[in-house]
C-alpha cells in the first residue's frame, strides 16, 4: 500500500514537473517568436559575432576599387579624393591642426574619428581626409570653425538644438543672472526649481518631477523606480532602440557584459504583446518614439555604411496605434511604460510625444534641449510611481541622488527654456510643423530625382535622414562632400541630419541648394558609378568573403594592421 502511494506520488510529481517544463518551454518559445530576425535582436548572437569580425584595411589600391570598378572610375575617384584632401587642408588648416593634437589626448575623439566611415576604408580616410572638431562661434543656423569657415548647422547639438543656438546664449545669459546671488550652491534648492517642477509636470500631464544630471541619468532612474514599485526585475526595450549607454540598455556590442535583466522584443509586433501578456517578471517597458522611423533598427549611421540598405520610413497612425496597444496591455498586467524623450521631447510638439501620439505614459523622461543649453535629465511620472520608500518599511528605500542634481545655473537655464516656450515667438514655430518639415524634405528629394541623383531623405518632422537608391559601397563617402559644401554633420554623417526649428525658408533653400551642390560633385567623382551588375546583395557578400578570409588565412591573420 506504501508502495503504491509513493508510486502514485512520484507520478504525480513527474506530471507536475512535466507540466511546469512544457510552460516554461512555451514561454521560452514566445519570447523567440518576440526577437526581432537580426543580429540587434539577439544580444547574445550579436556579442559574439562581433567578437569574430576581424580587423582588415584596404590598400591604397582597394580604397578606391572595392566594387571592382573599371580603371577610368578609379582614376576618377583617385583624383577626387586628392582635390577633396587637399581642400580640406588648406580650408580647414588650424581647425585640423588642433585637432589632431587634442585627439591625443581626448578617448572621445579617437573613438569618433574611428567610426565615422566603415572600418576596411577607416585608417586611409582618417591619414588623408581628417574632420576637425573644434568650433570658434555660432550664430543663428550657422556656426564657424577656427579658420573663419561657416557652416549651415545640421547636427542639432544631438537634440539639443531646438530653437536656434541664440535662443540658449539668452537662456544661459539670462539664467546667470537670476541665480547670481546664489551661485553655485548644491544641495539646498533655488525657488525656480520649484518653478520648473510645476511647469514640467503641466507639460508632461505628470503628478511630480525629479531632476538629474544627463538623460541617462533620467532614464535609469525611471527604470529604477519601475522596478522598485512592481517589485519585478526585467525591463523590456525594443530592437535597436536607444536609451542611453548604460549597460541595462545596452545588451548587445558595446556593453563589455552581457546583461541578465533585459528583454529586447520586436518593435510593432503583436509577439511581443503576447509576451508582455504572458510573463510575469517585467517592470517596464521603454519607448523612444524617434523609432518610428526606423522600427527594429539601431540608428542610422555611415559607420556600418557599406551599402545602400539604409532605410526609413514614417507611418503615424500604424505607430500610433501600436502605442495604443503597448499601453492598453501594460495597464492590464501592471506595468509601467516609460516614454524616453530625452531626444525628441519638445521637438515633435511641445507637449513632446505623448501629445504627437495622442498615448499617456506612466513616466517620461526629459533631457538634451530641456536644459537650455546646459546638461540636465528629468523624470516626470505618476504620484505612486515617483515615490522613493515605502512609508510602511523605513529602511525600503529607492535611492537616487546626484551631487549635481538641480544645479542653480542647470535649472535657471531650463527655467528660461520653459518660460519661452509659451512666448508665442516659440509657439509660432509649431504651427504646421510637419507640414513644413515634409514640404521641405519633398522639394529637395524632387531636385535629386530631377537631377539623376541616387540619395533621397526621409524625415520625422526636423529629424532627417538619407538613404541611397543605387546600390553602392561608397555612400559614406557623400559627407566629405557635404561638408566641403559649408554643411555641419555630426560624427554620425549622413545618417541623421536636425535642423533647428529657426530654419528660415532662406535658409533651408540655401541648404538644400549646397545638398544637391554636394550631390553633383559626388557623381562627377565617380562614387556613384552605375554598374548594372551591382546590387546590395553582392556588396554583402563580397564583404563576408573578406572577413572569412582574413578570418582564416593564417598569412592574413597575422599580419599587423596598419
Amino acid at each position: 500500500m506504501e508502495a503504491a502511494i509513493t508510486t502514485a506520488a512520484a507520478y504525480s510529481l513527474g506530471a507536475m514537473g512535466l507540466a511546469v517544463s512544457a510552460v516554461g518551454l512555451k514561454a521560452r518559445l514566445e519570447l523567440s517568436k518576440a526577437k526581432h530576425r537580426s543580429l540587434a535582436g539577439h544580444a547574445r548572437i550579436a556579442r559574439f559575432v562581433a567578437s569574430l569580425i576581424p580587423f582588415y584595411q584596404y590598400d591604397e589600391t582597394q580604397i578606391f576599387k572595392a566594387d571592382a570598378a573599371p580603371d577610368v572610375i578609379v582614376a576618377q575617384r583617385c583624383a577626387d579624393f586628392a582635390r577633396l584632401a587637399e581642400l580640406y587642408s588648406k580650408r580647414y588648416a588650424g581647425t585640423l591642426r588642433l585637432t589632431a593634437e587634442a585627439t591625443e589626448l581626448i578617448s572621445d575623439l579617437q573613438f569618433t574619428e574611428a567610426y565615422r566611415v566603415p572600418f576596411q576604408f577607416s585608417r586611409y580616410v582618417r591619414r588623408h581626409l581628417p574632420i576637425g572638431a573644434f568650433l570658434q562661434s555660432s550664430s543663428g543656423v550657422t556656426t564657424t570653425d577656427l579658420d573663419g569657415n561657416t557652416f549651415y548647422d545640421l547636427t542639432g547639438s544631438y537634440g539639443v538644438n531646438l530653437f536656434g543656438y541664440d535662443f540658449y546664449k539668452e537662456c544661459i545669459d539670462r539664467g546667470i543672472e537670476r541665480v547670481h546671488a546664489l551661485g553655485p550652491v548644491l544641495g539646498s534648492y533655488h525657488p525656480l526649481v520649484a518653478d520648473n517642477a510645476a511647469r514640467l509636470a503641466r507639460v508632461s500631464g505628470m503628478d511630480e518631477v525629479s531632476f538629474h544630471m544627463s538623460g541617462t541619468e533620467a532614464v535609469m532612474q525611471a527604470v529604477r523606480l519601475a522596478r522598485y514599485h512592481t517589485r519585478r526585475s526585467h525591463l523590456v526595450r525594443f530592437c535597436g532602440a536607444y536609451h542611453g549607454w548604460w549597460g541595462d540598455v545596452q545588451p548587445g556590442v558595446g556593453n563589455p557584459v552581457p546583461t541578465h535583466e533585459t528583454y529586447t522584443l520586436k518593435d510593432m509586433s503583436e509577439a511581443s504583446l503576447r509576451v508582455l501578456r504572458s510573463r510575469r517578471d517585467i517592470a517596464c517597458v521603454l519607448v523612444n518614439p524617434v523609432q518610428i522611423m526606423h522600427p527594429n533598427s539601431g540608428a542610422p549611421a555611415d559607420s556600418t555604411l557599406v551599402d545602400s540598405t539604409r532605410q526609413a520610413h514614417l507611418d503615424r497612425t500604424a505607430y500610433s496605434d501600436w502605442l495604443k496597444q503597448l499601453r492598453s496591455v501594460c495597464t492590464e498586467r501592471g506595468i509601467v511604460l516609460i516614454f524616453d524623450e530625452v531626444f525628441v521631447g519638445f521637438r515633435l510638439a511641445p507637449g513632446g510625444a505623448q501629445d504627437y501620439f495622442g498615448v499617456r505614459a506612466d513616466l517620461v523622461t526629459y533631457g538634451k534641449t530641456l536644459g537650455g543649453g546646459l546638461p540636465i535629465g528629468a523624470v516626470c511620472g505618476r504620484k505612486h510611481l515617483m515615490k522613493r520608500f515605502s512609508e510602511d518599511r523605513p529602511a525600503d528605500i529607492c535611492f537616487a541622488r546626484g551631487t549635481f542634481n538641480s544645479h542653480p545655473y542647470v535649472m535657471a537655464a531650463a527655467n528660461e527654456f520653459l518660460r519661452r516656450l509659451e512666448e508665442p515667438a516659440v509657439c509660432a514655430l509649431y504651427r504646421d510643423l510637419d507640414e513644413i518639415w515634409d514640404r521641405r524634405a519633398a522639394a529637395l528629394n524632387r531636385r535629386l530625382r530631377d537631377a539623376g541623383l541616387p540619395a533621397q531623405v526621409r524625415n520625422l518632422s526636423s529629424i532627417w535622414t538619407i538613404c541611397y537608391t543605387r546600390p553602392s559601397a561608397y555612400n559614406w563617402m557623400f559627407q566629405y562632400y557635404l561638408r566641403a559644401e559649408g554643411l555641419a554633420l555630426s560624427w554620425v554623417g549622413t545618417g541623421r541630419l536636425i535642423f533647428s526649428l529657426n530654419y528660415t525658408e532662406a535658409d533651408y533653400q540655401a541648404v538644400a541648394d549646397r545638398f544637391v551642390a554636394a550631390a553633383e560633385a559626388m557623381q562627377r567623382g565617380g562614387w556613384w558609378w552605375d554598374d548594372p551588375l551591382a546590387s546590395n546583395r553582392k556588396i554583402k557578400r563580397r564583404i563576408l568573403r573578406e572577413m572569412l578570409d582574413h578570418r582564416f588565412s593564417p598569412q592574413r591573420a597575422g599580419r599587423a594592421p596598419g
